[in-house]
């Protein structure tokens, strides 16, 4: 098991991953509650901001497209699709003990 957290713990310490996956796998729920419950696990603060990005993006895209008539109203359902199968590999990944970002959204960088 250690081995394979190893190979995609992305320089995370194993032993705050192994005691945090959960509230990161959480984060996908609620972005800031590893912020609360482990405020010092790297872990925890890649995937709270990992969700927090997730949100931002998913509200200001619901926004956007909720203004644009017609193109943005067929488009609005598969944006909403894409963003909970955002939060899945997501929460996958912070139950698994995996530092993945997740595609497209993830590489930017809030929560430090």
């Amino acid at each position: 098991m250690s081995e394979f957290l190893e190979n995609d713990s992305n320089g995370f310490d194993t032993q705050d991953i192994e005691k945090n996956k959960t509230m990161a796998g959480l984060s996908y729920i609620i972005f800031f509650l590893p912020l609360l419950v482990c405020p010092e696990s790297k872990f925890g603060k890649f995937h709270a901001n990992q969700a927090l990005i997730l949100l931002i993006v998913g509200i200001v895209g619901n926004i956007i497209l909720g203004f644009i008539p017609i193109i943005g109203w067929l488009l609005l359902p598969l944006f909403v699709v894409a963003v909970l199968i955002f939060g899945i590999i997501g929460l996958v990944n912070g139950f698994g003990g995996k530092a993945k970002k997740l595609p497209i959204i993830g590489k930017y960088t809030i929560i430090k």
